[in-house]
């Protein structure tokens, strides 16, 4: 079977679209009559969740704990999104970005996981991947840039790779964004259509859409072999950003306990003087005072 969508005239088989259909569990005051998250309500929410994000920073930082969260997901789906709205508040020498570049010539000639190695959570710090090692079961095998044995490779080695960085002390989580072919099209689209968001739409986005159906076949493969007890995959319905932002962020605090230790206010210490005569400011060059 398959379903037709009258937006492109795309025939997608039954299955393969990962549009999902979502209640309404803060109450339908909170949604627009298309079932979307209010505004209001929304930043109202993710200042909460926020403001939580921040003990949870210190609590990691007090007490030595090493979390590596992953993020994937197809094109858009808004993995990005939920990593911009967690570093909004959060300190950059504790809570950091991970998301690397092609690999180097020298870099395709090491073991697959080496370069992701190296920028795993030391103690006291959350490293948040944009993107990861499951490069190899998803972009790669969708778009044949590594061999199947190099895909049967991974799917082997994966989840032994990962039970021993839970064994090590790793705090492993690991989500997947999931966005249906309508919304992705919409947002690509919008891309298209305003010039200062064309530089997110690249030539990998359109063949990634293009093969829609493929990538739906890598993530249930991926899944197959790699949603394990000890790191189990987390899917987040992103058709609706907020509510994907939103839950994705409460799961996090959820999943790992945490303590408010955030310090105390301080008391700022009263200026010392010394005997000091600073040069005129006009031997200084100011940029110009446009606004």
């Amino acid at each position: 079977m398959v379903k037709y969508n009258e937006d492109s005239g795309a025939m997608l088989p039954t299955g393969a679209d990962d549009a999902v259909v979502q209640e309404q569990p803060a109450g339908s005051d909170h949604y627009t009559p298309k079932g979307r998250l209010k505004k209001g309500y929304y930043e109202a929410e993710l200042a909460r969740l926020q403001e939580e994000f921040v003990k949870l920073q210190h609590w990691v930082q007090r007490k030595g704990l090493k979390v590596a969260i992953v993020f994937e997901g197809r094109g858009s789906a808004g993995k990005g999104g939920v990593i911009k709205r967690i570093t909004e508040r959060t300190s950059p020498r504790i809570v950091r970005v991970v998301a690397l570049p092609k690999p180097t010539e020298r870099e395709q000639t090491q073991w697959y996981f080496q370069r992701y190695v190296t920028h795993l959570p030391a103690a006291g710090e959350i490293a948040l991947f944009d993107r990861s090692w499951y490069n190899r079961s998803n972009v790669e095998w969708v778009m044949g840039f590594c061999s199947e044995p190099e895909h049967q490779e991974f799917l082997r080695s994966c989840p032994e790779f990962e039970r021993m960085l839970v064994r090590s002390g790793i705090i492993l989580l690991k989500y997947w964004f999931s966005v249906s072919w309508e919304e992705q099209r919409r947002r690509f689209e919008s891309r298209n259509d305003e010039p200062l968001k064309r530089w997110k739409l690249s030539d990998m986005d359109l063949e990634e859409h293009r093969l829609y159906v493929r990538y739906s076949m890598a993530k249930d493969t991926t899944f197959q072999y790699t949603d394990i007890k000890q790191a189990p995959w987390y899917v987040v319905p992103s058709d609706d950003k907020r509510r994907a932002r939103l839950n994705c962020i409460g799961h996090i605090l959820s999943t790992i306990p945490y303590e408010d230790v955030v310090p105390d206010a301080v008391s700022l210490p009263e200026r010392k003087d010394v005997p000091y005569v600073r040069p005129p400011m006009n031997e200084q060059t100011f940029v110009p005072q446009n606004y």
